[in-house]
């Protein structure tokens, strides 16, 4: 990963090159980040700020202080959600991180709960197309995502329905088959259960409560094309970051 350290203070220019080495994986998990005293003589800096660097890395998840031992390396379990693939799709990007891949778990019929009626704007028992996959990473299970769509929008488009990748994902199938384009989506954050059909590729309990991002997606007519619910791995946290410049100049 290349970072553009121009403008950077100091301490957070010499956090995000450390920060590099670990993504690089010259630096691995359990490796001492380089002290404070390393620090200053290796890049010429003052005590105070050379101090600061361990606090940057510790804060974006890449190190964890170990009392008698000092500051070690970790690697932060990321989270991409289908809002952030969509995101990727749509800026001609990978949609799988370097180290992740993806399991097709099962593509099936079957009738909607009022949960998926209520989202694809259908009624209850209606008939819909359900697609569950498995995203997992070198640090295990980053999250079983399901994801619904009508059962005309599948007639449309068949291939949601093999057990096999979509080159595009769900949002590109559909645009491509239907000409529905996702224009508007809607992400909600909530704890839930781990329902038994999704805790044993979950590698959870059924029953555990653990972090849910539900995806509401609409075309370019306000119609809804379909609705996801990811069902987060074990340690896995949700991360935002805004240019608040950009926001503001808005």
């Amino acid at each position: 990963m290349v970072r553009n350290l121009e403008g950077l203070p100091p301490y957070q220019r010499i956090a995000a090159q450390i920060i590099d080495r670990i993504e690089s994986g010259d630096l691995q998990p359990g490796d001492r980040v380089p002290s404070v005293s390393q620090i200053m003589e290796t890049e010429r800096v003052s005590r105070a700020t050379a101090a600061r660097v361990p606090g940057v890395l510790r804060a974006e998840g890449y190190a964890t202080a170990t009392p008698g031992v000092g500051t070690i390396v970790t690697k932060p379990k990321k989270l991409t959600a289908g809002a952030d693939r969509l995101a990727k799709l749509q800026a001609g990007r990978a949609t799988l991180g370097d180290s992740e891949r993806v399991e097709i778990l099962d593509a099936v019929r079957e009738a909607a709960s009022q949960e998926v009626a209520d989202a694809l704007g259908l009624e209850a028992g209606a008939e819909v197309a359900r697609r569950r996959r498995r995203y997992l990473d070198s640090a295990g299970v980053v999250t079983v995502s399901t994801t619904w769509i009508s059962a005309a929008i599948a007639d449309q488009a068949p291939e949601f329905l093999e057990v096999a990748p979509l080159p595009k994902m769900t949002f590109g199938l559909i645009e491509d088959r239907t000409g529905r384009r996702v224009v508007r989506r809607r992400d909600t954050v909530a704890l839930r259960e781990v329902p038994a059909d999704v805790a044993d590729p979950l590698e959870a309990e059924a029953g555990t409560r653990t972090i849910v991002v539900i995806n509401h997606y609409w075309d370019q007519n306000g119609e809804p094309t379909e609705y996801a619910v990811d069902y987060l791995g074990a340690g896995r946290e949700l991360s935002s970051e805004y240019d608040l410049n950009d926001q503001l100049s808005a």
